[in-house]
């Protein structure tokens, strides 16, 4: 039986998409479906096919961007989980097999996240889970760092969407990406509100990749990158925080942007910054709040803290 199906959304990246299916017809678990979201590329990526996979590609007409791609993955998956994969990753040949070995361990966890490694200095790490932190910021753990030294499954409070395994009964109760991200971020919000109704999110560093990144969008910074992270910020905040923790937090979170804006100020893009702040503030009216229920609220309790500890680790990893 079929238990997974992978998708792997995908917008003018051929040459990357053709070498991420040459390591999916390496696995060790062959027992999955690929399902190829293009988003309308130019590059003749609908071309791509696998003569041992049993693959279906989805051409749509245009870019409706990674939630788009994504959730219309996941809408045509009929098995108990689905893998989310980029195309410019290459698997490693246990991936499958590890993340479904993670994911069955127990019906409260709704993803698992792989180990993310760097694709050209393999030795060092891109991700290994998100961090989510008191002044709003979402962080890569480990990224830069050994990745001998983060060999141990552990609970983390999102993972990240380039190689994660979700289970599907619990994304029909909490919902699926968020559309009004377009792209970035819209993991950390799954995940978040996953952490809402009391599920976990897990690390599984024997299910390993390695990752080229911003691939599609051609550099780390970028304006469209920097506008659309700052913008689905204030998303994330608006839609996960009920209000009294909004107003606990505000110093700290109105801190965070104040720190990013500096930041990008350097990087030459302070100005796009505020521009996606402003946006988000703007829009966020518009976001479905995830609905206070008392029945959570330890589990709101539990993020709080995290959020605080998360804050530490940040700086003494900075």
């Amino acid at each position: 039986m079929t238990e997974v199906t992978i998708i792997i959304p995908n917008y003018n990246g051929k040459k990357l998409l053709e070498n991420c299916i040459k390591t999916l017809e390496r696995q060790t678990c062959q027992e999955f479906k690929l399902l190829v979201i293009d988003n309308g590329s130019k590059d003749g990526s609908t071309d791509v096919t696998s003569e041992s996979l049993d693959m279906e590609m989805v051409a749509l007409p245009e870019n409706t961007g990674f939630c788009g791609a994504v959730n219309l993955g996941f809408e045509m998956t009929t098995t108990p989980y689905a893998i989310l994969l980029n195309n410019d990753t290459e698997a490693e040949p246990h991936f499958v097999e590890e993340l479904l070995k993670g994911i069955r361990q127990s019906e409260r966890i709704f993803s698992c996240g792989a180990q993310m490694l760097d694709f050209k200095q393999r030795e060092l790490l891109d991700n290994a889970g998100d961090l989510y932190t008191l002044p709003g910021w979402a962080v890569a753990r480990g990224k830069g760092r050994p990745a001998a030294d983060y060999g141990k499954q552990t609970d983390v409070f999102s993972c990240c969407g380039g190689a994660v395994i979700y289970r599907m009964s619990v994304l029909k109760q909490i919902g699926v990406m968020d559309e009004k991200h377009f792209a970035y971020l819209e993991d950390l919000d799954l995940g978040y509100r996953a952490r809402i109704a009391g599920y976990r999110n897990r690390y599984i560093p024997d299910a390993k990749v390695y990752h080229v990144g911003s691939a599609t969008t051609g550099s780390r910074y970028n304006e469209k990158k920097v506008f659309l992270a700052a913008r689905n910020s204030m998303f994330v905040i608006y839609k996960n925080m009920p209000l009294l923790q909004f107003l606990i937090n505000l110093p700290f979170l109105f801190a965070g942007v104040l720190v990013k804006w500096l930041f990008f100020c350097k990087k030459g893009f302070g100005r796009r910054y505020l521009e996606g702040i402003a946006e988000g503030i703007g829009q966020c009216r518009t976001c479905r709040k995830v609905r206070f229920k008392v029945g959570n609220l330890r589990n709101y309790v539990k993020i709080e803290w995290e959020l605080i500890t998360n804050i530490f680790r940040v700086l003494s990893h900075r």
